[in-house]
């Protein structure tokens, strides 16, 4: 379940991701290491897009997020394909 637009994708991401598998939105190997203990956490996930760059098939996303009481911002690259957007790079703490 690809996203339609980039612009799309954090929202996209949040949802499947408090459902329990936002796998979908990952081209094969772009899964953060973190992601499954993550998903283990006992909290929602709420996001917050800072800035979505777009370069013909190619998004930067800066992403605020929040689970529980852990919050971050996410560094993301997503690239557009026959389906939809996918993310390419998901950097969870990604402005260090």
């Amino acid at each position: 379940m690809p996203a339609q637009t980039p612009h799309e994708l954090p929202a996209l991401f949040a949802k499947l991701f408090n459902e329990g598998d936002p796998s979908s939105l990952y081209e094969p190997g772009a899964e953060p290491e973190v992601l499954d203990g993550h998903l283990k956490l006992d909290a929602k996930m709420e996001v917050s897009p800072r800035k979505i760059l777009v370069n013909g098939d190619i998004a930067l996303l800066v992403v605020d997020w929040r689970l529980g009481e852990i919050t971050g911002t996410a560094t993301d690259v997503a690239r557009r394909g026959p389906d939809g957007w996918r993310y390419v790079i998901d950097n969870p703490s990604g402005v260090a």
